[in-house]
C-alpha cells in the first residue's frame, strides 16, 4: 500500500471557536493535504447472505415487527401491536397531491408569449442574465441582431458556440452533466425511483418524536404526536426536494436540499400556525452549486455540508452567518452524497465517478479511494464513528472501512488510517419458493441504514421494476460492533401487496430496540419495531430479545450463524 500525500490551497484554517471542525468561514488561506489510497479489497470469512434468509408468507403478508430475533408477519400479532406505542402510520394518496401543472421546460417556452415586447434590449438582457446567467445573456444578444452592432451579435454567437462545444466535451467526460436537474437528482438520490415517488424525503428529529416528510408536490409536512397542528412548509424556491435533515441540538431548524439552493426553515414548535411564512426560511446558495442532492449537519449542529453533482467542491456552511467554505478537490466530476460520522470525526463524500473521499474534520485532510468499479452509491457509519459501511453502484456486496483515532500529539495527516476495504456481505440474487411462485431477491443495493445502537442494519435492494418476480425489498441484519464486528441474518421487511420500499430511516431514540421507518411506493409510511435488549446493557448480547409480541417457534435455519466475523491481527 503506497500512500501519496499532496497539498493544495483552500479557504480553511484552524479556528478554536469551531472546536474540532477547525473551519474558518473567511478568506484566509492555508494548506490542506489529502492522502491518495488504492482501493484494496480484503476478504475475511464472508459468505453469500441471502440463502440463509427465509422469505415468509404470501402476497398478503407484511412485516409488523421483530420479536425473539424473528420478523413476524401481520396476521400473527396485529391485535397486540394496537397496544404498542409505535408512531402512527401515514398515507399520502397520489391523487390528493396538487402537482405542478407545467414543467420547467414548458413554462420557459411559453414565457415568450407573455413578454412585453416594448421592453428595451437592456431590460431584456438583464432579465436573460438573471434567468440564464452568462449563457442566457449571450443568447439574448445573438437573437437581437437587428438591435445591436453586427460585430457584437457575431461575437456573441461565436462565444456561445464555443461554450456549447466545451460543455459537450465536458459532458463526454462526465455524462451526468448532460442530465436535467430532476434526472440528476433521481440518478444520485438515496430514494429508489425518486422522480415518481410520492414521499421524496423523510427525516426524524434527532431528539424528539417529530419528523418531516417531503412530498411529490414539493411541500413539506411536519408531524408531532404531541401537537394537533401539522405545519406545511412551502416556498417558491422549494422545488425538487432531494433531502431534508433536522439540525442537532435545536428544536426548530430544518435544512432542505432543493433544485437551486438550500433552505433552512425555522419553525417554532410552539406555534399554532399551519402555514409558516416564507420569511421563516433562510436561503443559502452559491454559484454553480445546484442541484443540491445531499446535505449533512455536524453532530454539534454548528456546520452544514451540502453536495451537488455539478460542483467538485463540497460546501461547508455556517448557517448563522450565511457563509460557506468550498472544500475543492480535482477529480470526480462533483459530489453526490455526504454523510457525517456520529462522533463528528469524519465525513464521507461520494462522487459521480469511480472514487470517493473520506475527510477527517480536525485538519480537514482527505483520503481519496480510487479504483472502485463504480461510484459509491450509499454509506452509513457505526454509532461510534469508527466504522464505515458503503456500497458501490453495480455491485452486490457491502464494504467496510475501519478508522482509529490518532494518538494525542500525532498529526492526523500522518496517522494510520484504513489500508483496505473488507467485503462484509454478499447479497447476490437468490431464488425463494413462495406460495405465489418463485421470487428472486438480491442484487444491486440502493441505500443503507444503521440503527443508533449499532445492532440492526437495513439494506434496501433495488430489485428490477420491469420484472414482477424481482421486487425491491429490505434485508435486515443483526450487527455487533464491539469487541469485533459481526453480521448475522435477521429477515426481510415487506409491505402490503403492490407496495415496494423507496426510502428508510431508523428512529434515533427508540427505547425498546430499534424502529425502522419505511416509505412505500404507494405513499404510505409505516414503522417497523425491532424489539431486543441492547448488547450494551445486558449479558445476553445479540441472542436475546424482550418478549413483547407473542413468540413463535423458530424454523431450523442459519439465523444464529455469523455471516461475517472480523479477524483481529
Amino acid at each position: 500500500m503506497n500512500r501519496k500525500t499532496s497539498r493544495t490551497s483552500g479557504a480553511i484554517t484552524q479556528l478554536s471557536s469551531y472546536g474540532a471542525y477547525g473551519l474558518k468561514l473567511s478568506g484566509s488561506v492555508t494548506t490542506v493535504s489529502h492522502v491518495v489510497l488504492n482501493f484494496v479489497v480484503k476478504n475475511h470469512s464472508v459468505v453469500k447472505i441471502l440463502p440463509r434468509y427465509t422469505l415468509q408468507g404470501s402476497s398478503g403478508w407484511s412485516t409488523l415487527c421483530e420479536s425473539n430475533n424473528e420478523l413476524l408477519p401481520g396476521s400473527n400479532i396485529e391485535e397486540r401491536l394496537k397496544l404498542d406505542s409505535s408512531p402512527q402510520s401515514l398515507y399520502f394518496p397520489r391523487e390528493s397531491l396538487k402537482l405542478h401543472s407545467r414543467t420547467e421546460s414548458s413554462s420557459s417556452s411559453s414565457k415568450a408569449v407573455f413578454l412585453d415586447h416594448s421592453e428595451t434590449l437592456w431590460m431584456r438582457s438583464a432579465a436573460a442574465w438573471r434567468d440564464g446567467g452568462f449563457t442566457g445573456l449571450l443568447n439574448e444578444i445573438t437573437n437581437s441582431n437587428t438591435e445591436v452592432p453586427k460585430w457584437l451579435s457575431v461575437s456573441s454567437g461565436c462565444i456561445l458556440a464555443l461554450l456549447r462545444w466545451v460543455s459537450s466535451f465536458h459532458g463526454s467526460l462526465f455524462p451526468h452533466l448532460t442530465l436535467s436537474c430532476e434526472d440528476m437528482i433521481a440518478e444520485f438520490s438515496q430514494v429508489l425511483n425518486w422522480s415518481d415517488c410520492v414521499v421524496r424525503a423523510f427525516a426524524w428529529h434527532p431528539h424528539t418524536d417529530k419528523f418531516a416528510v417531503a412530498l411529490l408536490d414539493d411541500s413539506i409536512k411536519i408531524y408531532n404526536p404531541k401537537s394537533a397542528t401539522t405545519p406545511t412548509l412551502k416556498h417558491r424556491l422549494q422545488r425538487s426536494v432531494a433531502a431534508v435533515q433536522w439540525k442537532p441540538l435545536c428544536a426548530s431548524a430544518l435544512a432542505v436540499a432543493c433544485q437551486n439552493c438550500l433552505l433552512v426553515w425555522h419553525v417554532d414548535p410552539c406555534s399554532l400556525s399551519t402555514r409558516p411564512s416564507s420569511g421563516c426560511a433562510q436561503v443559502l446558495s452559491h454559484p454553480g452549486h445546484s442541484p443540491v442532492t445531499s446535505i449533512a449537519w455536524s453532530p454539534s449542529g454548528s456546520l452544514l455540508i451540502s453536495a451537488s453533482p455539478v460542483d467538485t467542491a463540497m460546501m461547508v456552511w455556517d448557517v448563522a452567518a450565511e457563509s460557506c467554505v468550498p472544500l475543492q478537490r480535482v477529480g470526480g466530476g462533483g459530489v453526490t452524497f455526504v454523510s457525517w460520522s456520529p462522533d463528528g470525526s469524519h465525513v464521507l463524500a461520494s462522487t459521480p465517478s469511480a472514487l470517493f473521499r473520506v475527510w477527517e474534520t480536525r485538519m480537514w485532510t482527505c483520503e481519496r479511494w480510487p479504483s472502485v468499479k463504480g461510484r459509491c452509491q450509499s454509506g452509513c457509519w457505526s454509532p461510534d464513528g469508527s466504522r464505515l459501511l458503503f456500497t458501490v453502484q453495480g455491485e452486490t456486496v457491502i464494504y467496510a472501512l475501519t478508522f482509529s483515532d490518532a494518538p494525542a500529539g500525532v498529526p492526523t495527516s500522518t496517522s494510520k488510517g484504513p489500508q483496505a476495504a473488507a467485503v462484509v456481505a454478499d447479497l447476490s440474487e437468490t431464488t425463494f419458493n413462495t406460495p405465489d411462485g418463485d421470487v428472486v431477491v438480491g442484487g444491486e443495493i440502493q441505500s443503507l441504514a444503521w440503527d443508533p445502537r449499532g445492532e440492526r442494519l437495513a439494506v434496501l435492494l433495488k430489485g428490477d421494476p420491469q420484472a414482477a418476480d424481482r421486487p425491491a425489498i429490505i434485508a435486515v441484519f443483526k450487527t455487533r460492533t464491539n469487541p469485533i464486528f459481526e453480521l448475522l441474518p435477521c429477515g426481510f421487511v415487506q409491505g402490503e401487496p403492490g407496495a415496494e420500499p423507496r426510502l428508510m430511516q431508523f428512529h434515533p431514540n427508540f427505547q425498546h430496540g430499534a424502529l425502522l421507518t419505511v416509505c412505500w411506493s404507494t405513499g404510505r409510511i409505516t414503522h417497523v419495531p425491532f424489539y431486543f435488549l441492547s448488547a450494551g446493557v445486558n449479558r445476553f448480547g445479540l441472542s436475546r430479545s424482550p418478549s413483547l409480541p407473542c413468540p413463535q417457534k423458530r424454523p431450523d435455519d442459519f439465523v444464529n450463524q455469523s455471516l461475517f466475523t472480523e479477524l483481529i491481527s
